[in-house]
Parts: structure tokens; C-alpha cells; sequence
């Protein structure tokens, strides 16, 4: 009999401290997701709300580096579009320049004077032609190291840059062509049919006024027809730029909605509802208390005492 009692009275030590150090290991893993604001202090706790959580996880990574290509790819479309600007201006300039010099009235000094403001125009144009990207490269030669266009020796343009432009991803499967090339902005055909481009056009200008003769004035009409081919062209390309921007924009929207979207799902996977998880705390803190209690009180009852001896 004294066998059994001592039997029962360690099974009660026992089964009571098992029950105490559980409950105790509830409240400190509640209050642990309370200061970490992690609902679960490891996977095994969740299998399924921690896989779901790597996937959320590992789209927000994927969408982070969507977003970085993005916003350069919106970067240097704005520095083409910047550039193509500047273009515009200077093309506008070189009309009206050509305006003044289809004039009957000028004489050949004056018409010189105009080709050389031309000659600088064109200067201009071939160096706006050759600006570089963030990286250094040719932002309308397709990218490629070095300049977009060279000079021969008869001073024309020559292009020397890759035949399609550069594609960056920017998310949703989707990508985007950074700039345009030099001979899809500025190929034209000038006013007497022939294939030319806008900087080797404004050069021939600059040319016949300098020669002057009636060979100049003549050559100030074409131009001008010439030289709204080439704004046309370039005003075109610019749009194709700024639709460009737009979608870019658009999908980079989208990228930050499905972001908010993910956000909300992770918090709701595998953050710690705050309210939920205080009142659980103080039903174990006070179920805990009680057990501690009541233990202490049957442990030191004199039955206990002299089932113990």
C-alpha cells in the first residue's frame, strides 16, 4: 500500500508539472509573437502558412528587381525623350533659319552667315546623336560602347551602333525597348526623293548657303521641305518614346497594387494579431496562476504529508 500512495503521490508531482510547464511555454510563446510581431516562431509550427509565406516572399523579390529595371528603363526613355527635345528645337531653328534664306531679298553674305549657324546646327544634332546613357553607352546606337555616330571625311553622319536597341524587363513578363536607334529617329527622305538623314540634311543646307549663288536660295526652299520630313520623323519617334513611358507607368502600377496585395496576405499568414494574441496571453497567464495555486494548496494538505511519509 505505502508502494501505491507513493506511487500516486509522484504521478500527481508529476502530471501536475507537466501541466504547469505547458502552460507556461504557451504564454512565453505567445508573448514571444507579441514583441516579434511573427505569429510563428518557426515553419514546423505551420507548414502550410510558411510555405505560402516563401512564395509571397520570393514574388516580392522577384518584384523588387522588376521594379529596379523598371525605373531605369523609365530613366533613360526620359533621357531620350529629354534629348529628343532638344532636337525638335534646334530642327525648328534651322527652318526658320532656312525661311530667312529662301528670302530673294538676301545676298550671299547673308546666306553664308545662315550656313554657318546651319553648320553649327548640324554639329549639335550629331553630338545630341551621340549621348550616352547611365552606363556610358551610346542611348541611340543600341547601346554599344563609344559614339552612335562618327563623321567620314565629307562630314557626313555615320551611324555605328547596333540595329535594335536595348530591352529591359519590367515586370509581368514584360519588356521594353530603352531608346530608339539613330537611323529609326533620324532617316528621312529630303525633298528631291533621295535616302538621307536629318544631320546630313542640315549639312548640305549649310553647304549650299555658304556657296551661295542661285543655287543657295534654291537649296533653302528644298531644305525646308526637307527639314520638315526630318521633324516629322523626329516628333514621331519621340511619341513611340512617350508611349514607351506610359506603359512602362501603367505596368509599374499594377506591380505596386499586387505588391499591396501580397503585403496584406503576409500579414494576415504570418503576422501576430496584436488584440488576439493579448487576450490569449492573459487567459494562459490566469490559467497559470490558477494551476500554480491550486498545486501549491493540495501539495501542502496534510493528506499529502502523510501520503508522502
Amino acid at each position: 500500500m505505502t508502494i501505491s500512495t507513493a506511487t500516486s503521490t509522484a504521478a500527481f508531482y508529476s502530471t501536475a508539472t507537466q501541466q504547469l510547464s505547458s502552460l507556461q511555454a504557451q504564454a512565453n510563446a505567445v508573448n514571444q509573437s507579441i514583441s516579434t510581431g511573427n505569429q510563428y516562431a518557426a515553419a514546423s509550427e505551420n507548414p502550410e502558412a510558411a510555405a505560402q509565406m516563401r512564395m509571397l516572399q520570393l514574388a516580392d523579390a522577384t518584384a523588387a528587381v522588376d521594379t529596379t529595371t523598371a525605373n531605369k528603363a523609365t530613366s533613360t526613355l526620359q533621357l531620350a525623350d529629354a534629348t529628343m527635345t532638344t532636337m525638335v528645337n534646334d530642327m525648328n531653328t534651322a527652318r526658320a533659319l532656312a525661311t530667312q534664306a529662301a528670302n530673294g531679298t538676301l545676298s550671299d553674305t547673308d546666306r553664308a552667315a545662315i550656313g554657318t549657324q546651319m553648320a553649327q546646327i548640324q554639329a549639335d544634332m550629331i553630338s545630341l546623336a551621340n549621348t550616352t546613357d547611365s552606363s556610358g553607352n551610346a542611348l541611340f546606337g543600341g547601346g554599344v560602347s563609344g559614339s552612335a555616330y562618327t563623321t567620314d571625311a565629307s562630314g557626313k553622319a555615320v551611324y555605328g551602333g547596333a540595329a535594335t536597341s536595348q530591352t529591359l524587363g519590367i515586370g509581368g513578363g514584360q519588356s521594353v525597348q530603352t531608346s530608339l536607334t539613330g537611323p529609326d529617329i533620324f532617316n528621312i527622305t529630303d525633298a528631291n526623293g533621295n535616302s538621307t538623314n536629318v544631320m546630313d540634311a542640315i549639312g548640305a543646307l549649310a553647304t549650299a548657303l555658304k556657296a551661295g549663288g542661285t543655287a543657295a536660295q534654291t537649296a533653302a526652299s528644298n531644305g525646308l521641305t526637307t527639314l520638315s520630313n526630318g521633324l516629322d520623323a523626329v516628333t514621331t519617334a519621340q511619341t513611340v518614346i512617350g508611349a514607351r513611358e506610359s506603359w512602362i507607368a501603367l505596368n509599374t502600377q499594377n506591380l505596386t497594387a499586387q505588391g499591396t496585395a501580397r503585403a496584406t496576405a503576409e500579414k494576415s499568414i504570418g503576422d501576430t494579431d496584436i488584440s488576439s494574441a493579448a487576450i490569449r496571453l492573459q487567459q494562459l497567464t490566469t490559467a497559470l496562476q490558477a494551476s500554480q495555486s491550486c498545486f501549491v494548496r493540495l501539495s501542502s494538505l496534510s493528506l499529502f504529508n502523510v501520503i508522502g511519509n
